[in-house]
């Protein structure tokens, strides 16, 4: 496959990336024949797929939203993909044109592309790591010099942290995060399940074998773990469409369909 101009030497287009398949999904422009591939044969087997990228992107639409209104000011986002239309800065800096927001990806392929996109933006930064090295993260983070590390902060992972299987321990990646933010910040956190799902949903996310990062199915107990001893916020950790929803008639009778559940945690008690 020829290389289209622009593109680092060393991205792979013989294997497709978990970031450009979300990418196709979500309706973007950043992706490649490999991961359209992929991602037809994956929707085949589960024609809502697209619907469930969506719900995950306005799950974190809304939360955002949410860390806004009780004052949150900066954003760390940590798996933010290839950024499209409604992203993280997007949505902050329509309700504060200060927010600043970092985006981090282990993908050079929606690093390039997130550097690209947000030229001239002097409030958002891009940083290309992994979540398995949330030390290198936070120090990288901490020489941009965007974030106030002592102010409360919105961590962001949605939709990234069951990319990290078991014996990365995930619980003690999300630990490190969870002590380098100051009292107030918050945590959002999307994740896949195997709870309430039907078998044809179970084999397509198995499909992620395929990319480079193999998709692991958690439960309910095993995700609220991942907040520590943060407050959630109401209504917990849900399927996402249930997560504080715009109106009633943005859920219908099978919110479990999206095959993932949402929650937000506060440092400190909750004000809401």
């Amino acid at each position: 496959m020829q290389k289209p101009d622009g593109l680092p030497a060393e991205i792979d287009l013989s294997r497709p990336s978990a970031a450009r398949v979300y990418d196709y999904f979500l309706g973007g422009a950043h992706n490649f024949e490999i991961d359209r591939q992929l991602a037809e044969q994956i929707a085949s087997m589960t024609p809502n797929l697209a619907g469930t990228m969506r719900a995950g992107r306005e799950f974190l639409r809304r939360a955002v939203r949410v860390l806004l209104h009780a004052g949150v000011d900066q954003f760390l986002d940590i798996g933010s993909g290839i950024p499209t239309v409604g992203n993280v800065h997007e949505v902050a800096q329509s309700v504060n044109p200060k927010a600043r927001i970092i985006y981090v990806d282990i993908d050079p392929v929606a690093v390039a592309h997130s550097r690209e996109l947000l030229a001239g933006n002097d409030l958002t930064g891009v940083i290309q790591a992994d979540l398995r090295d949330p030390g290198h993260i936070l120090a990288e983070a901490r020489a941009l010099n965007l974030l106030d590390f002592d102010r409360p902060l919105g961590i962001l992972l949605a939709g990234v942290v069951h990319f990290v299987p078991d014996d990365s321990r995930p619980g003690d990646v999300l630990a490190t995060l969870r002590a380098a933010a100051a009292p107030g910040s918050h945590l959002v956190i999307s994740h896949s399940t195997f709870e309430d799902q039907p078998r044809e949903m179970l084999d397509a996310q198995r499909l992620s074998a395929r990319t480079d990062t193999e998709i692991t199915l958690r439960s309910r107990a095993e995700i609220t773990g991942f907040f520590g001893d943060w407050t959630l916020l109401e209504p917990g950790l849900v399927h996402m469409p249930l997560w504080r929803p715009d109106a009633a008639s943005d859920v219908d009778d099978k919110p479990e369909q999206f095959g993932a559940f949402g929650g937000v945690a506060r440092y400190g008690r909750s004000a809401g």
